[in-house]
């Protein structure tokens, strides 16, 4: 019988983790299938025992769902999805355990290595205090970057960087609004935009114009849909080095696939197949 995976989220029309998942099974010859659910905040712990109840191979969560899955009695995150607040993969183990963990921030550090972003040291400014914030400051934390959260609502951000302050990670993180983004910005090595800024169909809207940005600066934008978000072409009109959100989605994907099965991924397909969806 086919084993079942999903995304729940909303909106989640614009998701290419059906595509690039079942991508990666069709090459390794296994009989999966991975489907796109819109499920609310509100529905979400039904959902998550439902699919339980029908035998899912496990699933992928995403905005606004990653925090709402941690406080759920039926969800047992594993340490670094507790320490993170969010949850962005469900694993079904035995006897009906629902485990949860984040694959986000290793998504995004590998997605800077592989652009040869030097991540120890560096200044990174992270716009958003959410799920996919939470992930990625913790993890570059970890990794010794000095890490400056910027959010809408200051006192989100404040209190997310104390919170990763408490861990006693190797790098340093402070909490700001977004109001002095442009100040903050000409003494960065890197920029992410971990908002849905610029996410289709608001296309048009941008954390930061080029004007903002200068030479000297990596620009990493999560958002993947479009391909080239608008902040990613003003990165470019100010000549700034761009990192793609496909690729935080395709390594955050492949950890995910490593722990639902226990088979190392096809990256480079689950790659290429997201492109082409983009592109088509």
């Amino acid at each position: 019988m086919k084993r079942v995976f999903g995304v729940f989220g909303d909106p989640i029309e614009h998701s290419l983790s059906p595509a690039m998942h079942n991508a990666a099974f069709s090459a390794l010859g296994m009989d999966c299938a991975y489907h796109a659910f819109r499920v609310g905040p509100e529905k979400l712990e039904k959902a998550i025992l439902g699919a339980e109840a029908m035998g899912f191979g496990g699933l992928n969560l995403t905005v606004p769902l990653k925090e709402t899955a941690l406080k759920m009695d039926c969800v047992r995150p594993d340490p670094l999805a507790e320490s993170i607040g969010a949850v962005n993969t469900i694993v079904f183990g035995k006897a009906g355990e629902v485990l949860g963990y984040n694959t986000d921030g290793l998504g995004a550090r590998q997605a800077l290595l592989e652009s040869a972003v030097e991540i120890e040291g560096s200044r990174v400014v992270v716009a958003g205090a959410g799920g996919a914030a939470r992930a990625i400051a913790f993890q570059l934390a970890a990794d010794g970057a000095e890490i400056i959260i910027a959010n809408r609502t200051e006192e989100r951000a404040v209190e997310l960087a104390e919170e990763i302050s408490a861990a006693r990670l190797s790098g340093k993180v402070k909490g700001t609004g977004l109001a002095g983004l442009k100040t903050l910005l000409r003494e960065a090595d890197v920029l992410i935009n971990t908002t849905t800024l610029g996410m289709h169909p608001k296309t048009d809207s941008s954390v930061a114009v080029a004007d903002d940005l200068h030479p000297d600066l990596t620009v990493f934008d999560i958002v993947y849909n479009p391909l080239e978000t608008r902040l990613l072409k003003e990165a470019k009109a100010a000549g700034a080095k761009t990192v793609s959100g496909v690729l935080m989605l395709v390594y955050q994907g492949a950890e995910a696939f490593r722990l639902w099965t226990g088979i190392e991924p096809p990256v480079e397909i689950m790659k290429k197949t997201v492109l082409e969806a983009l592109q088509a």
